[in-house]
């Protein structure tokens, strides 16, 4: 009780609050499609096994090895979490093994879309 009118915080609105990340990993392809403000929809990855990468300019579907790092978290690169900004292994349709950087959010885009590291 300082000095002053003591006024009472409100309560958050439906339009300021949150949801929980999607943390999206590897394994076998799960989606959760959420309803958003203005009837829009967006979709969580919550598993997936491939992610799109581009090759010779066209995307191709590469099955994701492993996760190398992910610099958004060193917590996330021991659990696997993929995030935008993350470096995969991945395994070309050709079968040789490459290192990818996702482009796409996951979490928000429902697909995993990564450029190829040189």
């Amino acid at each position: 009780m300082y000095h002053g009118k003591i006024t009472k915080a409100r309560k958050k609105r439906k339009y300021a609050i949150g949801r929980d990340p999607a943390h999206t990993t590897i394994g076998e392809e799960r989606k959760k499609n959420m309803r958003t403000r203005g009837k829009g929809v967006k979709t969580k990855l919550i598993t997936t096994k491939y992610a799109y990468v581009l090759l010779d300019n066209k995307p191709t579907k590469c099955e994701i090895v492993t996760l190398t790092e992910n610099p958004a978290n060193k917590d996330f690169t021991r659990r696997n979490v993929i995030t935008k900004g993350a470096i995969l292994k991945v395994k070309t349709p050709a079968g040789e093994e490459m290192l990818a950087k996702v482009t796409s959010r996951p979490g928000q885009a429902g697909v995993i879309e990564a450029l190829p590291i040189l």
